[in-house]
């Protein structure tokens, strides 16, 4: 088999910025030159981003871990090349390679990609394009690998349906045990790759084959019909579901990077799913049942995973994880474990509730980070709206406790977008930032710093959201001049923080898209659209004209209200709810919002400040 070592070695890592996160052979590395070759199922798993934020990925160092810890099985790891790699990469005709023994990505069995983000579609096509395997499923053979992606795009894929060969929804672990099974069995039958496709589409009912699918749509452009080709494969596909979390596969030696990288940590997923359900929150709706790592568990893994790294912080990750419903004595252990070794504790951004207040005091190991708060919405009737429950006297009285255990700043995560959303609401993005930085100077003497982000809602599928239409861009810019005003009025230390609102309507574009976009997206691609969720990368002007090549438009996709029986892209897909319970919980939204004095937000493009 193939090793581009050498041709890496002296045709890239000379050239390029960082080259530190190319070298790859990293400690607690699983797989050695020898693996590869003498593996019967070789796998890649891609990751369509900057190794830095893909190594920092814990789904990707999930599937890693069980792939070399299944016999006959050796799975390697790819990412996107930065903008400069690729150019000398396709300068000097080196074909994309694996980071761990120097293969190239086109001999593998199975190509697997984590599709986490909207934005990051046309990295998809650049990891194809480099590796040598054809942008279209139509166009590949039996010498290609056979391209599956997962992750919570896939929830719908259809957007890249024309890119990928098979589409796995829901949990990767039970899910990617049972593709390597079937694929070994089938191999070992000397059945060809492309055959492959169908029998596994028929043999799982949470695989999905896009091309075996056909899409009918009306005169409107809305989606008419979703059917199989054959009474053999699913008409509704499943999730896929690991239900026990202690007995799933888990990196407890993780790879020691050599190079910066987004998240420094040993990660540790506490439990799976979110009992809240914020009405604008897909994960909320899909990753249901709610399921729990034990105490015991986690620090079994916890303790093993600092013995295999020395690494000094200790991440406790969920979707919510004040929610975890023995927060208290995992805290108190983790920190009798973990503060005498120097290790600090970090939680995610937590939920603003009765909790809040207790959480300070039971991290009180080594450093203090600033405290992340998803606050949502900054007044109370909109927070209940939005299924947030909390108030403000909760929030506030959580801080107060953060500041009296040793905080000194708070980050604040505001969406700016739901409907009915008034001028007030936007004020009070301000007003309660610096409400929170002012309550530090009752405990410590001088005020905190704040760093308010404020995003623009994205309506998901499988939320109750999924029928309204996003506000378009030119209300989202006079939210922002709005609030740029009112910070710059008043004096305070809260720092807000908003990026450009172009991308998030494209967000919206390609969650709520459907199979006719992949042309608008190899467009885009080839055009130049590269790492489109990145400051310095994204160009709207590039996608714009993609839209303008084809017959389709954002409007369409975005700032469309969609009809109570309209057929969705993903309705053939079984991600959430039933569909009547999320309509009612659309239509129910309005009924938790008491009127202000001042007129509400226009939700098109007349100005919000005259």
């Amino acid at each position: 088999m193939r090793n581009l070592r050498e041709a890496v070695s002296r045709d890239l890592l000379p050239y390029v910025t960082k080259p530190s996160q190319y070298i790859g052979g990293e400690v607690n590395q699983l797989v050695g030159s020898d693996n590869w070759d003498g593996a019967d199922v070789r796998v890649v798993i891609g990751f369509p981003d900057t190794y830095a934020i893909g190594t920092s990925h814990l789904g990707c160092q999930i599937l890693y871990w069980l792939c070399n810890h299944t016999d006959g099985v050796c799975a390697e790891r790819t990412f996107s090349p930065w903008t400069d790699a690729e150019k000398v990469m396709r300068d000097k005709g080196l074909e994309l390679f694996t980071w761990d023994t120097r293969r190239p990505v086109a001999d593998a069995d199975i190509f697997a990609i984590s599709l986490q983000y909207e934005m990051s579609f046309t990295n998809l096509l650049t990891l194809l394009d480099l590796a040598g395997i054809p942008l279209r499923h139509r166009d590949r053979d039996n010498r290609h690998p056979l391209v599956i992606v997962g992750g919570p795009q896939a929830d719908n894929p259809e957007p890249v349906a024309d890119f990928v060969d098979l589409v796995v929804l829901g949990d990767g672990e039970a899910s990617m045990a049972a593709i390597l099974a079937k694929y070994k069995e089938l191999k070992s039958a000397g059945m060809p790759r492309r055959d492959m496709i169908r029998v596994m589409a028929e043999s799982f009912e949470w695989i999905y084959a896009p091309a075996l699918y056909d899409v009918c749509y009306n005169d409107d452009g809305t989606v008419r019909s979703i059917n199989p080709d054959s009474d053999r494969i699913p008409h509704l596909i499943e999730r896929c579901q690991t239900l026990d979390l202690d007995e799933a596969p888990f990196p407890i030696e993780p790879l020691i990077p050599y190079t910066d990288v987004v998240h420094d940590r040993i990660a540790i997923e506490i439990m799976r799913g979110c009992p809240q359900r914020c009405r604008f929150c897909h994960a909320g709706y899909t990753k249901r049942p709610l399921r729990l790592r034990s105490v015991d568990k986690i620090l079994e893994m916890a303790d093993h995973m600092w013995r295999s790294t020395g690494i000094d912080e200790l991440g406790l990750l969920s979707l919510s994880t004040a929610d975890y419903p023995d927060l208290a004595e995992l805290a108190r252990r983790a920190n009798e474990l973990f503060a005498p070794r120097g290790v600090g504790i970090s939680v995610p951004s937590l939920r603003v509730d009765k909790m809040l207040a207790s959480i300070p005091s039971m991290l009180t190991a080594v450093r203090k980070p600033s405290l992340t708060i998803a606050v949502e919405a900054a007044r109370d009737d909109m927070r209940a709206a939005i299924r947030k429950k909390v108030t403000d006297g909760a929030l506030l009285d959580g801080v107060r406790a953060a500041f009296e255990a040793g905080w000194r700043s708070v980050k604040l995560y505001f969406m700016s977008g739901f409907p009915g959303e008034r001028p007030d609401d936007i004020d009070g993005m301000f007003d309660l930032s610096r409400a929170i930085s002012e309550l530090r100077r009752e405990v410590a003497g001088g005020p905190a710093r704040v760093t308010a982000s404020v995003g623009w809602l994205v309506p998901k599928p499988y939320t109750p959201l999924q029928w309204m239409a996003q506000p378009r861009p030119e209300y989202f810019n006079d939210v922002r001049r709005r609030l740029r005003e009112i910070s710059g009025r008043r004096k305070s230390s809260v720092r807000i923080k908003m990026h450009d609102p172009d991308r998030s309507v494209l967000e919206a574009v390609f969650a709520r898209g459907d199979r006719r976009l992949s042309a608008v997206i190899e467009n885009a691609w080839r055009s130049g659209a590269r790492f489109d969720g990145w400051d310095e990368c994204f160009n709207a002007r590039i996608w714009q004209e993609a839209f303008d090549r084809s017959d389709l438009t954002v409007d369409f996709y975005a700032h469309r209200e969609r009809p109570a029986d309209e057929v969705f892209p993903w309705t053939h897909l079984h991600g959430g709810p039933p569909t009547p319970y999320l309509r009612n919980q659309y239509e129910d939204f309005s009924t938790h919002l008491e009127p202000t004095s001042t007129v509400p937000l226009p939700l098109v493009s007349e100005p919000l400040v005259k």
